[in-house]
């Protein structure tokens, strides 16, 4: 069944077997065949690492316990936007927790057995944050985070990526395909395919951080933006 908004895991495994002209089943081509799941698989994360776009945004929730400094991040996390965590009678009170290195919040609360409530994060490890001052009760918290969206495959047929983006997907895909085929002259067209693609969809999301946006200067965001890293 074709995707009202996208493409599907299968019909993307299809459109590069065609584009390729190469794969189509595992007895007549085998190694190609097989390769295809795993080119896209490396599609997807190359995306994720070159592009901070709402489309990768998740927020979570969770609670701290009282006394615990470190806690873990979540699957898939890539890079943390804000964390903020809920105090007062109702915990409804929004207090920002603002990031720092690691050597700053041991210098800044060097011990952990003290507690207070938390003014700093940093990463601990890729995969947990430590909290500064010792959370010295159980306040709610929440994550803003960029992170690798679901991997595609026959159990996970779509995506963020296949339902907004299904062309950057293909040219990613097709990108990576091209050097395991050795067809080294291919490259430099799909990678021309692949950076518009990406180009055109980071500069609809710089758009929607931007109060205003000037159409006569395109790719810049000169009046009033709401996110300093874009303008």
């Amino acid at each position: 069944m074709t995707s009202q908004t996208g493409m599907t895991f299968n019909e993307l495994q299809a459109d590069v077997r065609n584009y390729l002209e190469r794969g189509y089943s595992a007895e007549v081509d085998p190694i190609v065949f097989e390769q295809i799941p795993r080119l896209i698989t490396l599609a997807e994360r190359r995306i994720s690492r070159e592009l901070k776009i709402q489309g990768f945004q998740v927020v979570t929730t969770s609670q701290m316990v009282a006394g615990l400094a470190v806690y873990p991040k979540p699957d898939r996390w890539r890079e943390t936007i804000s964390i903020n965590f809920g105090s007062g009678t109702t915990y409804n009170t929004r207090n920002q927790i603002f990031p720092r290195s690691y050597e700053y919040l041991r210098n800044f609360w060097p011990d952990e057995t003290v507690f207070g409530a938390p003014q700093f994060y940093a990463d601990y490890s890729y995969t947990n944050w430590i909290f500064a001052a010792t959370p010295d009760l159980n306040y709610p918290f929440e994550v803003l985070y960029y992170e690798l969206p679901p991997l595609l495959s026959t159990e996970q047929q779509t995506n963020w990526l296949t339902e907004y983006a299904p062309q950057l997907i293909l040219y990613g895909a097709l990108l990576e395909a091209t050097p395991f085929l050795k067809n080294d002259e291919r490259i430099g067209v799909w990678k021309n395919f692949y950076d518009d693609a990406k180009a055109s969809l980071n500069t609809e999301d710089i758009k929607k951080k931007c109060v205003w946006w000037v159409h006569d200067l395109p790719k810049q965001c000169v009046i009033l933006c709401t996110d300093a890293q874009f303008c």
